[in-house]
């Protein structure tokens, strides 16, 4: 393991849920546990990949909508707009949610991941999401947002970053402690 996925499972273990977004992580650990199945029928094509990859990826960057592209959240009528653009590359749209999460994992090397302990998904996630908060010093509210890890600080468009925006979204921290 690397010595950020160390530092990221040492965060992992010692961070909580902070009280008033309890309830928010839990009803969408909940949502993405009602779909295990598709989660699990897309990760089984990834050997050794666990079902709640896809998941939290469709948490973050769907709200949990099997209309849009695992990549970005763009309509599945069309290929992405957003970064990555002209995804999927093969196919003919309209996509459906499980070739698009398919093509998201394998576009951005997911597929290519074997360790998915805490401290190693965390970083996976962060480099799927950008390692823009990183570079800044600061916690990533992708990762740690409902925790006791992360305060404030938020890109609130493609490369404008605000140190006062507060995230409003349960990170990739929050559903792995639940789902666990």
């Amino acid at each position: 393991m690397s010595a950020l996925a160390d530092t990221y499972a040492d965060q992992f273990h010692a961070c909580s849920i902070k009280t008033e977004h309890a309830a928010e992580v839990q009803a969408a650990a909940e949502r993405i546990r009602v779909h295990r199945q598709r989660y699990a029928a897309v990760a089984a094509h990834f050997p050794g990949m666990p079902w709640w990859v896809p998941g939290i990826l469709h948490s973050l960057e769907c709200g949990l909508s099997f209309h849009q592209h695992l990549h970005n959240g763009d309509p599945l009528s069309a290929r992405t707009v957003q970064v990555p653009k002209g995804r999927p590359k093969t196919g003919a749209p309209p996509f459906t949610w499980e070739e698009s999460a398919r093509d998201a994992l394998i576009c951005d090397g997911l597929d290519q991941i074997t360790d998915w302990s805490p401290g190693a998904a965390l970083v996976a996630f962060e480099n799927y999401n950008g390692t823009g908060y990183r570079r800044r010093g600061v916690p990533s509210p992708y990762l740690w947002s409902f925790t006791d890890q992360y305060r404030c600080g938020k890109y609130v468009a493609d490369g404008r970053y605000d140190p006062l925006a507060v995230s409003r979204q349960c990170g990739c921290a929050a559903l792995l402690k639940h789902l666990f």
